[in-house]
This record gives structure tokens, C-alpha cells and sequence, in this order.
């Protein structure tokens, strides 16, 4: 099966951020190179999702939410979904060490 993939706009205003401070911090060419992959890794999930464990803070929420790891280091993001029907929705794109996500 083939899922489609729907970035939400929490998880694309959590790009932007990362974006800008890739930008900002780093340079224009790593961040756009940081987005592409991460784009990647996000089309990844159109298939298997389930492969990805299920994310600490679940429970906290009505539906499960799962992670999928990007990045090393500093750049260490964490892709927050959750899968409904034929349709992986990404509901946030976090940094690592940002505390425990709440609804």
C-alpha cells in the first residue's frame, strides 16, 4: 500500500523555524540542503509508516502519534505523525531537545 503524505501546518511552520535558523546560524546552502533531505525522509513514509516506533508523548494525545528520526547532532529533528486511512499526516517537525510535546 501507498500512503499519501500531508504536511499539516504546525509541522510546516516547524520547518520554516528550523529553516530559518539553519539560515541565520549556518548558511543558505546548508539549509536548503537540510530541507531537501528532510523532504525526503518525509516522502519516505509513503511507505511502511508503521515502521517508525510509536512517540513517547502518544499517550498524550487521542490518536497514536509517531517519530521518525532526521539529522545528526545539532540538526537532529524529530517528524511527528500520525497515520489515518491511506493518509500519513505530519503533524510537527521538532527539534530533539525540545521538552515532551503536549496537545
Amino acid at each position: 500500500m501507498t500512503y499519501r503524505v500531508i504536511i499539516e501546518p504546525t509541522a510546516q511552520q516547524g520547518i520554516r523555524q528550523a529553516v530559518r535558523w539553519i539560515t541565520e546560524n549556518q548558511a543558505p546552502a546548508r539549509a536548503a540542503r537540510w530541507y531537501g533531505e528532510l523532504n525526503r525522509k518525509i516522502q519516505s513514509l509513503k511507505s511502511m509508516p508503521h515502521r517508525s516506533p510509536i512517540a513517547r508523548e502518544s499517550g498524550n494525545f487521542p490518536e497514536e502519534i509517531r517519530e521518525l528520526l532526521y539529522g545528526r547532532r545539532q540538526y537532529k529533528y524529530r517528524i511527528l505523525f500520525t497515520i489515518r486511512d491511506d493518509a500519513v499526516h505530519i503533524l510537527y517537525v521538532r527539534h530533539a531537545a525540545q521538552d515532551e510535546l503536549r496537545p
